[in-house]
């Protein structure tokens, strides 16, 4: 085997641009066929199996793969991500019967203590928060300020978030030295786990704060008022930086994620681009002779000209009219889809003016092109008949 460490792509057989669950894919199935309980007594298998977990620790890992594309190679990580070796569970790689996930470990691991290397994980980031607010239409489009209120938690106040009773601190843990990890050498391999003396917090409380019981950390309900922007959508997420959760023993707040709710409008329909689309109703003289229409606008009304001879179905936009758009990028549009509304009912002098139109445009008929000349069309009025007297017969 190479001395120096391949390519780690080059090892996954994977290319740079290659998704997270493609670099997945390809450490599994050659874990699967490299792990040694696969090639007993094969020294080759053994090393090229450290290889690919080397590799698949670095890339699996966003921050990680980052650094080596800056760098190109880089050093110092065991096969499974911790000293000693591969990282793994006794008894093989995924896929194999009593096995584990050697790299999820590592996962679990780079997770737990939060890139504290050889320090045990004593502040942990807070867990984000979700919440939902609810907007009328108006308010969506001109933008507001609402409050929410969050069941989250706080630092404590008796112990400031250490834990310990006041008067008192936690003291390094005797087994891992302060580091949290417990590591046991397998033969071959290295297992790494949380500390079982301290559960991997490097530290021992010996006498808990009596208000948080050694959490650090408090339930309480928070009240914020959330600024939302102009021209939100059903479904927008607004991120309110550290007011989520507070971290333990310390550790930074999470995030509180807002979702939008918006009403639906009478008038308006929000399209999945951010534009907003209208139904916009016309006369069938205004459709053929075309006309200036009054039509909605967020802050009025605007007039627009329906050109003649305009179809049922035809969209018009009006630039700039429609909601902000995001990051202070403008405003939207406003599309109108053009609807003939045809009367049920006429008096009989639309019904006079309307025979003098269809004697004027003299017989023109529209489905010439469909019946495929005179004979297809005389048999298809037949066939049209008979249709319309069994439907007038069923009602």
């Amino acid at each position: 085997m190479a001395t120096a460490p391949r390519d780690f792509y080059e090892v996954l057989g994977v290319s740079k641009s290659a998704s997270q669950d493609e670099i997945k894919k390809a450490y599994r199935e050659l874990a699967r066929e490299w792990h040694p309980d696969r090639n007993p007594d094969d020294a080759d298998a053994e090393e090229r199996f450290k290889e690919i977990q080397q590799a698949y620790d670095a890339l699996s890992d966003p921050e990680k793969r980052k650094q080596y594309d800056a760098g190109g190679r880089f050093g110092g990580f065991g096969a499974g991500g911790f000293p000693g070796g591969a990282g793994g569970f006794p008894g093989g790689a995924a896929g194999f019967p009593g096995g584990g996930f050697a790299s999820n470990l590592g996962d679990i691991f780079s997770t737990f203590f939060q890139g504290r290397g050889q320090q045990g994980p004593r502040e942990l980031r807070g867990r984000d928060l979700e919440t939902e607010v609810r907007l009328s239409f108006d308010q969506a489009m001109q933008g507001t300020q609402i409050a929410v209120s969050v069941p989250t938690t706080s630092e404590c106040p008796t112990c400031h978030g250490n834990g310990a009773k006041p008067g008192t601190t936690p003291r390094t843990c005797p087994r891992c030295e302060g580091t949290g990890i417990d590591a046991q050498s397998q033969g071959l391999f290295s297992i790494s786990q949380p500390c079982p003396e301290c559960g991997g917090q490097g530290e021992i409380i010996d006498d808990p704060c009596p208000t948080c019981g050694g959490q650090g950390i408090t339930q309480e309900t928070k009240r914020y008022r959330v600024n939302i922007p102009a021209g939100v959508h059903d479904g927008s997420r607004i991120r309110l930086a550290g007011k989520g959760e507070a971290g333990f023993r310390g550790g930074p707040r999470g995030d509180l994620y807002v979702t939008t709710r918006v009403a639906p409008s009478p008038v308006f329909k929000q399209r999945p681009d951010g534009n907003l689309e209208v139904d916009l109703p016309v006369t069938v003289a205004e459709a053929i002779q075309g006309a200036s229409v009054e039509v909605p606008t967020i802050e009025g009304s605007k007039t627009i000209r329906i050109a003649p001879g305009t179809q049922h179905g035809t969209v018009q936009r009006l630039r700039g009219e429609g909601p902000a758009r995001p990051k202070g990028s403008g405003k939207g549009d406003i599309y109108y889809r053009i609807r003939i509304d045809v009367p049920k009912e006429l008096s009989d002098e639309q019904r006079e003016a309307v025979a003098k139109l269809a004697e004027a445009l003299n017989g023109q008929n529209p489905r010439a092109s469909l019946l495929g000349g005179t004979s297809a069309g005389t048999s298809g009025a037949t066939d049209s008949s008979d249709a319309e007297g069994k439907v007038r017969s069923d009602g």
